[in-house]
C-alpha cells in the first residue's frame, strides 16, 4: 500500500497529513499510523492527522492518530497545520483562498474555526474551555465542581493542580522553575493517574509575568512534544482562574498572554466578551512524499 502525505509543524509539534476528503473514515489504521509516527523506522511525527469530508454542515472534517495509536479528541497545533494544509492542497489546483480566510472544522471535541492570516500565521478560535470535572473528566472533584489547586499525589509526593479541557483533558501544575521539573518521570505517572480515567495532558508552568508564561508539557498519548496548542489555551485559562494573572496591584485578570513553548511562542486570548479561546501561531510545511507501507 502507498500513501502520499505531506509533513508539517506548529513550533515543533510535528503531524503528517493526510487527503483523506474522499471518504469518510481513516485510509490508515492506527497501528500504520503508529509505524508512520516511528522517528527510527518510519517518517517521524507526534500524530497523523486526516483531512476528511465535513459533517454537520462544517468545511471539513479532522480525525488524529497519535504516535501511539491512540485518537485524541483535538489537536491545536494539529488543526493549524490542517488549516495550512488544506490552503496548499487548493493552492495545488489553482485555486488558493483569499486570506484571510476562514475553514470550518469538525473534531471530536466540536467545530473549531481556524483562519488564515496573510502573515502566515493561524489564529483557531477553539471555543469555550470545560472547567468543571465531569467534563475534563476526573475524580478530583464532584462532577459539578470545578478542579482548582486540588491536591494529587504522584510518587509520594502531592501537588496542587487544576484542571479543564479544551475539548481534551488537561492537569495544569503551577512550579517555580519550569527546567527543574523531572518530565520524563512526572509526566506519565500523572496521564496515567487513576484520577483522570481517559488520561491527561500534562502541563508545568511558571509565570514570569502575568502576561507571559513559561511552560513545558507531556502529551497524551505523545510524550514530550516541543508544543501543545491546546495545552497553552488550558495554561492561560488556568492562571486566570487561579489569580496568577492579574494585573499588578488590581483583581483583574490579564486575558491575553504569551505562552512559550520549548518549540516556541503562542499568542493565547481568552476572551471576556464570548468566553472563547483563541490561539494564534504558525504552521510550516516540512516536506511532501509518498509511503509504503
Amino acid at each position: 500500500m502507498e500513501i502520499f502525505f505531506s509533513k508539517y509543524h506548529g513550533l515543533g509539534n510535528d503531524f503528517i497529513l493526510v487527503d483523506n476528503r474522499h471518504r469518510a473514515s481513516p485510509v490508515l489504521t492506527p497501528s500504520q499510523a503508529v509505524g508512520l509516527c516511528d522517528r527510527n523506522k518510519g517518517i517521524g511525527a507526534d500524530g497523523v492527522i486526516f483531512a476528511l469530508p465535513g459533517e454537520r454542515g462544517t468545511d471539513y472534517s479532522m480525525r488524529i492518530f497519535n504516535a501511539d495509536g491512540s485518537e485524541p479528541e483535538m489537536c491545536g497545533n494539529g488543526i493549524r497545520c490542517l488549516a495550512k494544509y488544506l490552503q496548499d492542497l487548493a493552492s495545488e489546483v489553482g485555486n488558493p483562498p483569499t486570506l484571510p480566510h476562514s475553514y470550518t472544522i469538525h473534531t471530536l471535541a466540536g467545530q473549531i474555526v481556524p483562519t488564515l492570516q496573510p502573515d502566515g500565521q493561524v489564529t483557531v478560535d477553539m471555543g469555550e474551555p470545560r472547567l468543571l470535572a465531569a467534563d475534563v473528566p476526573s475524580t478530583l472533584a464532584a462532577a459539578a465542581e470545578k478542579i482548582l489547586e486540588r491536591s494529587l499525589t504522584v510518587a509520594d509526593q502531592t501537588y496542587r493542580v487544576t484542571c479543564l479541557s479544551m475539548g481534551n483533558p488537561h492537569c495544569i501544575i503551577f512550579v517555580e522553575d519550569t527546567a527543574t521539573v523531572p518530565l520524563a518521570d512526572l509526566g506519565p505517572l500523572v496521564e496515567h493517574h487513576a484520577a483522570f480515567p481517559q488520561r491527561t495532558n500534562v502541563e508545568f508552568v511558571q509565570v514570569v509575568r502575568p502576561n507571559y508564561l513559561q511552560m513545558r508539557v507531556w502529551e497524551r498519548g505523545a510524550g514530550p512534544t516541543l508544543a501543545c496548542g491546546t495545552g497553552a489555551c488550558a495554561v492561560l485559562v488556568a492562571a486566570v482562574l487561579t489569580g496568577r494573572c492579574n494585573r499588578p496591584g488590581t483583581d483583574l485578570p490579564v486575558r491575553q498572554a504569551t505562552v512559550e513553548l520549548p518549540g516556541g511562542p503562542l499568542q493565547i486570548e481568552w476572551s471576556s466578551t464570548d468566553n472563547h479561546v483563541h490561539m494564534t501561531g504558525p504552521a510550516v510545511l516540512v516536506f511532501s512524499g509518498k509511503a509504503v507501507l
